[in-house]
């Protein structure tokens, strides 16, 4: 790890700090996941492959993550409603941060067994 990122730096301007803040949130990284993972979800597939999460916070997870564009919202316009959710290109370019973590996680598990 680059450790010039990080000299002479408040913690509250680094990079580092940026992205929690960006991915903070016990659903955030979650939904990145399925979203890789099934390229285009809807709000109630989500919510299934999540597991148990309120309606309300689900929601605002969604928009907090298309508000600071890792994800795209589109709505099409029929009764009733249809909204889908994918990856935007910004949302793309953490899937390999995304992808250490499953590796580092597994090399752990295999030290655990």
């Amino acid at each position: 790890m680059d450790k010039e990122c990080y000299k002479n730096k408040k913690f509250t301007e680094t990079g580092f700090n940026y992205t929690l803040s960006m991915i903070n949130g016990r659903y955030k990284l979650t939904i990145l996941y399925a979203l890789y993972i099934f390229n285009t979800m809807r709000y109630n597939e989500l919510k299934k492959y999540v597991g148990v999460v309120s309606h309300k916070t689900l929601s605002l997870t969604l928009k907090e993550l298309e508000k600071d564009n890792l994800i795209i919202r589109k709505e099409y316009p029929q009764i009733p409603p249809k909204v889908e959710y994918s990856l935007s290109s910004k949302g793309s370019s953490f899937i390999p941060i995304l992808s250490d973590m499953c590796y580092w996680g597994e090399e752990q598990q295999k030290q655990i067994a």
